[in-house]
This record gives structure tokens, C-alpha cells and sequence, in this order.
């Protein structure tokens, strides 16, 4: 049963230095290269020159840079003067430098049993101090509440951090104040899990209906779906629920893997990993593109290659594509044959969608199934405001029969929305058709109850609580910008 009064809230702003290794690299627009961030090529009478430009950890710095192979146009800001480079290089069209971190919440009561909530959402390096100020603005809400009052209104308490009469002016349920709020509400669910002695999935799973449902917000979606259509779902889901337990306690969910095709990687790291990969069994891949179509067509190529074509091969473009050129350069890497193209374009582009991955909230995660712009949908733990908002988008894709296959590419991502899926198996959807969640195979290591991968499987954790918490060491190594790990980097960029 909860219990006791939360007695304290902290938060940490954590980073590793990922973009050292290519890792995480996308197709966002971004300046820094990966290795050793020396590159950027000027235009002149050879194909290689040496310029500088303006590091992106540290502004006031300034880093060689040298790239070679085709043209590039950067524009650099300093102060009130604006430098325009124009040089041989590859395009800067490539988001290479993700530093993956995390806004790191604790929670404490009173209750005297030792338990702590430990909450999450994710971030790419600079930002996440801004995401730091907002969980701190949202503190009030949290301190001093009994527990016991939180979980049995969690709708209202809910509401009073997402509507907060200030607050809400910048968000309202988007950007960064509600990737704070998906921070406190992780670790108000950890710590309610902890407290019941199970592990998040199997918390939800045990709930009856109405209790579950009563930690959702409905307001602005009982257009689409109400409490009692909700209800019903939950009701007919209840038939089959031991055995699809057991199933997923024997087998586990069904999981894809990115882990082998960022941008940021060589074709030899690309083969190496894949024939790792393929060594353990996994048969489901996604690559990222969208930053060259000639390198898209020649990696995808290599991937679909390697794979062969019985395997599954999807495609990440991050929001990179106007509409007319996703159509366009979709219809040039068709003949791979992927299973879906995530983001294709902006994620507020409702009508332009054919998939997307990330929504601010449940009301555009509505508004695509009503345009039916999604084939698959894709739920994030920490975009969305935490198990709370996940709820919702889980009953409105069971009710439009779209399958929900969740991102996890980022910070803790596989920890927590592994509960969410497995429990959307038992509980809602009753189907592993078509569905899949994504798995990134680095940081595990510092999580104290890191995933458990069996046979390309996410097998069900069997700690209490979120899975959030992270080893204190790798805290204190990476916390940003005192830590051991920074100190060095940050003192090494300073030379």
C-alpha cells in the first residue's frame, strides 16, 4: 500500500558522452562531427583545407575542424556577426553529436522503509540543465503530499502538474516543462511499485479497471475515446490474461534493434555490428537515414544485404523531410523494403504524416489516428507525461487497432517502456502482431536493473518498481558539469 509523505525531491542533470562513439547519430540538423570533432573543410584550390568553427560544448572555444568529399554550407553566430564557410565536406545535415543524458529525479517520504523514487526523462547533452530548472519549478506540486493522496486521485494530480496556472503558459503537455513532468511522474511510479513490492508491469496489470483508469486524464480525447469506451477495452482484455502473462514470463516481447546503423558509424563498425547481431538472433533492424540519399541507398543496401530479405528492416529519417521529398526519397529506398519509415517529417504535421514515432501528447497522437496518418505508433516513456499519458495513447491505439511498437533509443528508454508494452500486451492489445519495441544495446551498464534480452526478447523485469533507478557511481562519474567524466573532457577542451 503507498505510503508516507514525500519528504524531499532532487534532481540531477547526468550526461555521457556518447557522441564520442557516433552513437545515437541521426539525421537532425546539427554543426559537431563525431571522433575528434577536428573537421570542417573550406573552400579553395584543393578538395581538403583546414578552418575552425565554433565548438559546440563550449562556445567560447574554438575547434579545428577538417572534412572532406562534398560541398557544405555552415553559418556560424558570434555575438552580432554571422560567418558563412562555404567548404568541401560532409553535409552538416546529420545530428552526430548527441551527448545522451538524463534529468535525474529522487524522491524520499517520511515512511521510514528506506524506498526511494528514482524518475527519468531523456535528453541530447546541452538543454537537459533547462529540463533541470522545470522539474525544480514543478517541486512545490510534489513535496510535502502524501503518497497514498497521489496514487488514489492520480487523475488530479496529474492535472495539477500539467496545469499549473503558470507554468502551463509554457507548455501546455509539450516540450520542456512536460518532459520535467514525465521526470516526476516516472519517479512517483517507481516509487508506488517499490512500495507494492512489484515491478511496474505487473502493478498496472493487477489493477482492476477502474483503478487504472482513474490515473488518466481523458480531457481533450473523449472525442475519440471516453472513460467507458476505456472500460470496455480493459473489460474485454481481462479473457486470456493469466495465459498471455505466463507467455510473456516463458518467451518475452518481441524487440528490434538500431543499434547497428547510426549515421555516425563506418561501414565496417555497420557490418560488424550486424553480423553480431544476426549472430544472437535478432532478425528485426532499423536504420537511420535521411541525410544523404546516395549514402541511404549504398547503407541500406549493405544492411538489406547482410540481413537478407526475409528479415525486418525499418527506417528512421528524424523528422529530416519536407512531405513532397519524404515521398520523393521513400520512393527511392522502397526496394529495400521497409516495414515502416519513422518520422518522416515535422511531428506537428498531422495531415503529412504516414508514421511518426514521437507526439507531444495524447491530443496529437488523437488527432493522427482520427486523420489515419499512423500505420504504427510509437509511444516514448519520457515524451509523454509517464505511465499516465502512455495509459491513454495504449487504449486509443487498441480502439483504432493501430499497434504500438515504442521508441527506446536514449537513456534509460528500454528500462521503462518495457513495462508499458508488456503490460499492453496483457492487458490491452492481447496481440504481438506487427508489434515490436526497439532496443539500443549501450548505457544499460549504469542502470542498477539494467534490461534482460533473451532471444531478441525483452524478458519481463522481475524488480519492484520502474527500473529507473541508476547506479550511484555512474551518477556521480557523469553528472554535469562537476563530475569525474566532464571535468576531464571539459579540462582536455580547454588545452
Amino acid at each position: 500500500m503507498a505510503r508516507g509523505r514525500i519528504s524531499s525531491l532532487w534532481v540531477r542533470d547526468v550526461r555521457f558522452p556518447t557522441s564520442l562513439g557516433g552513437h545515437g547519430s541521426d539525421a537532425m540538423l546539427a554543426v559537431s562531427l563525431v571522433e575528434d570533432r577536428t573537421s570542417l573543410s573550406l573552400l579553395g584550390s584543393s578538395t581538403k583545407r583546414e578552418g575552425y568553427c565554433w565548438n559546440e560544448k563550449l562556445s567560447t572555444e574554438k575547434t579545428r575542424v577538417t572534412q572532406e568529399n562534398s560541398l557544405v554550407i555552415l553559418m556560424f553566430i558570434s555575438g552580432f556577426l554571422t560567418f558563412v564557410f562555404f567548404g568541401y565536406g560532409t553535409p552538416f545535415l546529420q545530428h552526430t553529436d548527441p551527448d545522451y543524458s538524463a534529468a535525474y529525479v529522487v524522491l524520499e517520504t517520511d515512511a521510514g522503509d528506506g524506498l526511494k523514487g528514482y524518475g527519468i526523462t531523456f535528453t541530447l547533452g546541452k538543454g537537459t540543465e533547462v529540463v533541470v530548472c522545470a522539474v525544480n519549478a514543478l517541486a512545490h506540486h510534489v513535496l510535502h503530499k502524501d503518497l497514498k493522496d497521489i496514487v488514489s486521485d492520480f487523475r488530479s494530480f496529474y492535472r495539477q502538474l500539467t496545469s499549473d496556472g503558470q507554468l502551463r503558459w509554457i507548455g501546455p503537455e509539450k516540450g520542456v516543462v512536460h518532459l520535467a513532468t514525465a521526470a516526476v511522474l516516472n519517479a512517483v511510479w517507481d516509487l508506488w511499485a517499490k512500495q507494492e513490492g512489484k515491478p511496474l508491469w505487473k502493478l498496472l496489470v493487477d489493477m482492476d479497471p477502474r483503478t487504472l483508469l482513474s490515473c488518466i486524464d481523458f480531457r481533450y480525447i473523449t472525442d475519440v475515446l471516453t472513460e467507458e469506451d476505456a472500460f470496455e477495452i480493459l473489460k474485454k482484455g481481462q479473457v486470456g490474461k493469466k495465459e498471455r502473462e505466463e507467455q510473456m514470463l516463458m518467451h518475452g516481447y518481441p524487440a528490434y534493434t538500431t543499434s547497428c546503423a547510426w549515421l555516425g558509424y563506418s561501414d565496417d563498425t555497420l557490418k560488424q555490428l550486424c553480423a553480431a547481431a544476426l549472430k544472437d538472433g535478432w532478425t528485426r533492424f532499423k536504420v537511420k537515414v535521411g541525410a544523404d540519399l546516395q549514402d541511404d541507398v549504398r547503407r541500406c543496401r549493405l544492411v538489406r544485404d547482410m540481413i537478407g530479405p526475409e528479415k525486418t528492416l525499418m527506417m528512421d529519417a528524424n523528422q529530416r523531410w519536407d512531405v513532397p521529398e519524404a515521398v520523393e526519397w521513400m520512393s527511392k529506398l522502397a526496394e529495400f523494403k521497409p516495414l515502416w519509415i519513422e518520422e518522416p517529417t515535422s511531428p506537428d504535421d498531422i495531415l503529412g504524416h504516414a508514421a511518426i514515432s514521437k507526439c507531444h501528447n495524447r491530443v496529437i497522437f488523437k488527432q493522427l489516428l482520427q486523420a489515419n496518418a499512423l500505420q504504427f505508433l510509437q509511444i516514448d516513456s519520457c515524451r509523454l507525461g509517464s505511465v499516465n499519458e502512455n495509459l491513454s495513447v495504449l487504449l486509443m491505439a487498441k480502439k483504432f487497432g493501430i499497434p504500438v511498437c515504442p521508441h527506446a533509443g536514449g537513456v534509460g528508454l528500454c528500462e521503462l517502456v518495457q513495462h508499458l508494452i508488456i503490460f499492453d500486451y496483457i492487458s490491452i492489445s492481447a496481440s504481438l502482431e506487427n508489434r515490436m519495441c526497439e532496443y539500443v544495446d549501450h548505457l544499460h551498464e549504469h542502470f542498477k536493473y539494467p534490461v534482460i534480452i533473451k532471444q531478441a526478447s525483452y524478458m519481463p523485469p522481475k524488480d519492484a518498481g520502474y527500473s529507473t533507478e541508476m547506479k550511484e557511481d555512474s551518477v556521480k562519474k557523469h553528472q554535469y558539469p562537476d563530475g569525474e567524466v566532464w571535468k576531464k573532457l571539459l579540462a582536455a577542451q580547454e588545452n
